[in-house]
């Protein structure tokens, strides 16, 4: 298996994916999510990787950039969306995609990681709820245990209690 930078020439490969690791409830939003963050142009841009096996793409993780609404500066990315074919999983590839993706961020100087997701899975890469409650999402969350935050270095580039704001792609309350 191998990690790459995903390319807008992956787009229809990342839409089926998404389409086969998701319920039907949710796969043609999160799909959609996945395309758009790849034609989404942000400073700092968005980091989005793909893991190959045997030429197919057989996952994909997106992060882009968390600004604070009060100071309007980068306080970290967020990790969204990410799947794995369900032929592919319980192999280690979403660890590995999210560790990759997680040391691209440090190496960018992002001081924090943030997710909205299931803390069982996100929970063993250190992502923690104590963590985001400092943090106001850009809507309301429909799981609040969902929101949760790893911090990648000690600066904190937003004073406690500031809401935050995503890419125009994730600024969608169907997703939150």
């Amino acid at each position: 298996m191998q990690i790459r930078q995903a390319q807008l020439k992956d787009c229809e490969k990342l839409r089926a994916l998404y389409l086969s690791a998701f319920s039907d409830s949710e796969r043609e939003a999160v799909a959609g999510l996945a395309v758009t963050l790849l034609a989404e142009t942000t400073t700092p841009a968005t980091c989005a990787l793909v893991a190959e096996a045997d030429g197919n793409v057989v996952g994909h993780v997106g992060f882009s950039p968390v600004v604070c609404t009060k100071t309007d500066r980068l306080v970290g990315y967020i990790l969204a969306p990410l799947a794995v074919h369900p032929d592919h999983q319980r192999r280690g590839i979403g660890t590995r995609l999210i560790e990759s993706g997680m040391e691209q961020l440090l190496s960018l100087g992002a001081a924090s990681v943030f997710v909205y997701g299931d803390p069982r899975y996100y929970g063993r890469f250190g992502f923690d709820a104590r963590v985001a409650a400092q943090y106001i999402p850009p809507y309301q969350l429909q799981h609040e245990f969902g929101w949760q935050a790893k911090p990648l270095t000690r600066d904190a580039n937003c004073p406690p209690s500031a809401m935050l704001t995503c890419v125009p792609s994730l600024m969608d309350p169907k997703l939150w």
